[in-house]
């Protein structure tokens, strides 16, 4: 399914934006906040996504192949460092693959880089774009995704689909990607959430999704017509949770872009589904 807009008043983001304050328990994922504009895309997007339900259509969707790069980046060589395996990688791309599989999504691991520098491993240092100009592989519909050492309060963040990332060497294309703690990854060491389902998450986001709990009970929510309305992130995996109870449907634990426990993450709704390509075909697809 392909969509087709005049979208380039509307595509400035906020890519640029600060990571979100993370919570300090379970969980928790620094992405920047959607901003009013991007907003505004997505419920475009929404409308032309219904109106082409409605007309009955039936489009076959074409595999797309997302070229891939993992960079490790650790403050030694061991694996308490950061210094992930080949196998942990390969099991991590594995989960990410099976997660998108439903939904004509894979990825090809093109690359890997390690580096082993204790101010890159350390997320919030400051040294973001420093370390990304130096380790960013491809173009703007290329995945990046950077393991760290130390995530603080968070798990992951990662950046939307923005305008001005097909421009080679600007600042929206080198922020783009995916920031990782390492022990998420399968056979980490972070309880609950070590089964690679942070970086699904993250990819989730880089795919132009929000968080189911967008928006919480009101209004358009996370503008996916198919993800019942969430009034704040799941913890857990606590099944029957209904927290918004004036509005249909239960809360959409099992989802990848609420927060639940790894073991409870199960899929995306065809709504994602149509929202990814929508972003994809717009914003990464060509570039």
């Amino acid at each position: 399914m392909r969509f087709t807009f005049a979208l380039a008043a509307l595509a400035a983001h906020s890519a640029l934006a600060i990571p979100a304050k993370p919570s300090k328990h379970g969980f928790s994922c620094g992405a920047p906040e959607p901003d009013a504009e991007h907003i505004k895309i997505s419920q475009q997007f929404a409308q032309s996504e219904a109106a082409f339900r409605a007309s009955g259509n039936v489009s076959t969707r074409a595999v797309t192949t997302v070229d891939t790069y993992f960079h490790v980046v650790a403050s030694s060589t061991s694996l308490s460092g950061g210094y992930l395996t080949d196998a942990m990688l390969t099991a991590q791309l594995n989960t990410l693959n099976q997660a998108f599989a439903p939904h004509s999504i894979q990825f090809s691991l093109k690359g890997t880089t390690r580096t082993v520098n204790a101010n890159w491993a350390a997320d919030g240092n400051g040294y973001e774009m420093t370390m990304k100009r130096a380790l960013r592989k491809g173009t703007y519909r290329s995945l990046n995704v950077y393991f760290l050492r130390d995530m603080g309060n968070n798990l992951g963040y990662c950046y939307f689909p923005s305008s001005g990332g097909g421009t080679a060497g600007s600042t929206v294309q080198i922020r783009d990607g995916c920031t990782v703690l390492y022990s998420t990854v399968p056979g980490g060491s972070t309880t609950n959430y070590n089964r690679g389902h942070t970086t699904t998450h993250e990819v989730g986001h880089w795919f132009g999704l929000y968080h189911t709990f967008q928006g919480g009970c009101t209004g358009a929510g996370d503008s996916v017509s198919d993800t019942p309305a969430q009034a704040s992130s799941t913890s857990g995996c606590p099944i029957g949770r209904d927290s918004c109870p004036s509005a249909p449907g239960l809360d959409p634990i099992h989802n990848y872009m609420d927060y639940s426990y790894d073991s409870c993450y199960e899929e995306f709704t065809a709504g994602q589904r149509a929202r990814m390509q929508s972003f994809w075909n717009s914003y990464r697809a060509g570039k």
